[in-house]
């Protein structure tokens, strides 16, 4: 493992994972929250930048409107397929299935919530 790793990310800041076969379902749920998957690869330089501002304010990044996803791409291909990825991180947000938008590279921790906080609004998502 690299010194670029953020091991404990996930332990940190809780999400479960999901895979592309999973992925429908789980949407399909009715959720009146914005549901973020984000996409990320092991030793992903860029990825571990994202997680690491993550864990500087994660409390900015945990509401109760945001239920969080989460897939290694480099152990789950097809869904790296499925959204056209050509670059990680990347941060797909849906409202009750759709489709709302995607966040990719990184912006930062404002830019992030920023474009968040917008859907938020828009779609009149809550917990």
């Amino acid at each position: 493992m690299s010194d670029t790793t953020v091991p404990e990310f996930f332990a940190r800041f809780p999400m479960p994972k999901i895979t592309h076969g999973e992925l429908d379902t789980d949407l399909a749920a009715d959720d009146n929250r914005i549901v973020i998957l984000f996409l990320w690869g092991r030793d992903c330089p860029n990825c571990d930048i994202a997680k690491r501002q993550i864990l500087l304010t994660p409390e900015r990044f945990q509401r109760a409107e945001l239920r969080w996803l989460n897939d290694n791409v480099y152990d789950d291909p097809r869904m790296a397929t499925r959204f056209g990825l050509h670059g990680i991180p990347a941060f797909f947000l849906f409202h009750r299935g759709k489709k709302l938008g995607r966040i990719s590279p990184w912006p930062g921790t404002q830019a992030f919530m920023d474009a968040v906080e917008k859907q938020i609004a828009l779609t009149g998502a809550s917990a």
